[in-house]
């Protein structure tokens, strides 16, 4: 079965040709890979005097300017130039941590195409499967227990019953690495026209709120991880609080609090359990510049609209409003 892999490039470096290299090294090659690329400038620099084309026929590549880009419009006017019964959403800094990530992301979903074209499918359609994150060599104990807290070693089929248990992790999903049954998808609306973050999660809820799942496949894993400052946790989780602000029918009966707070608890343990304790003070400052970013976000209606260019990562995005 054809899949496409779809991703959002911006001033890509060559460690970005890593990832291509690795799509077409898996055991269920992509089709297409469907590069969304903002400023042309910036993707000539990179393949300037390479054979690019030749080593990946299977990549195209679609130039926008920086004013169009949007998290949900992007995503979704992209998701059009595809065709194949399954699509990967990834990002450009993700990276298959071995050549079988496409095939075990995308094998519930197979599955279900193939049950419900003997017309045997039984239980909840998967809408989406993501993937696994895992931390790269490079960071620090914060952001690997981070990547622990969130993407557990063990798989999971989410549903709307599991709202009472889970809350907001039961909308959880990550476009870093994600793939989508194209016709439920559909049926879903797809991609919010307009998001400044969470349009994967916006996603997900809308599939849950039809009935439809959202799985984690812990055997899928892609190696992201970043070692954020404490003012761009802020500025990250401005962002994070606008979009849940913009969105109330999504994130306004179920709390993030509350999932904050678990990772303070499980992050603190780790760090005294393997003698870290001289990070805590650190760790928490962390905390306190996300929870700052994320109320601001919150409450981004009343702030000043200098303050809002300050504090954001995308000011386009406020001056398009």
């Amino acid at each position: 079965m054809d899949i496409d892999v779809i991703i959002p490039v911006y001033k890509p470096k060559k460690q970005f040709l890593r990832l291509l290299d690795r799509l077409n090294a898996q055991t269920l090659v992509p089709a297409r890979i469907i590069l969304i690329n903002t400023g042309e400038e910036h993707f000539d620099a990179l393949v300037a005097g390479t054979d690019f084309y030749e080593k990946y026929p299977n990549a195209e590549v679609h130039h926008i300017r920086k004013e169009e880009f949007d998290h949900g419009g992007t995503r979704r006017k992209a998701v059009r130039l595809s065709s194949a019964p399954i699509f990967v959403m990834m990002t450009q800094d993700a990276v298959p941590a071995d050549d079988k990530l496409l095939e075990k992301l995308t094998g519930e979903l197979v599955k279900g195409l193939e049950a419900d074209e003997r017309g045997s499918a039984s239980g909840k359609k998967i809408a989406v499967a993501y993937a696994r994150q895992l931390a790269d060599d490079r960071c620090g104990v914060l952001e690997t227990a981070s990547r622990e807290f969130n993407y557990p070693g063990e798989a999971v089929t989410k549903t709307a019953e599991d709202l009472k248990k889970l809350g907001i992790k039961t909308y959880f999903c990550s476009d870093v690495c994600a793939a989508y049954r194209r016709d439920l998808y559909d049926r879903v609306g797809g991609f919010v026209r307009k998001a400044i973050f969470n349009e994967d999660m916006i996603f997900a809820a809308g599939a849950i709120a039809r009935g439809y799942a959202v799985r984690y496949e812990a055997d899928a894993r892609v190696i992201h991880s970043h070692n954020y400052s404490n003012a761009q946790q802020l500025h990250r989780n401005f962002d994070l609080g606008v979009s849940q602000s913009e969105h109330p029918e999504v994130f306004g009966n179920v709390s993030s609090e509350g999932e904050g707070g678990k990772l303070v608890g499980f992050t603190t343990k780790k760090l005294i359990k393997e003698g870290k304790v001289y990070l805590l003070p650190h760790f928490y400052s962390q905390c306190a510049s996300k929870y700052i970013g994320y109320k601001l976000g919150k409450n981004y209606k009343r702030l000043p609209e200098k303050w809002l260019m300050k504090l954001t990562t995308n000011p386009l995005y406020f001056e398009k409003r």
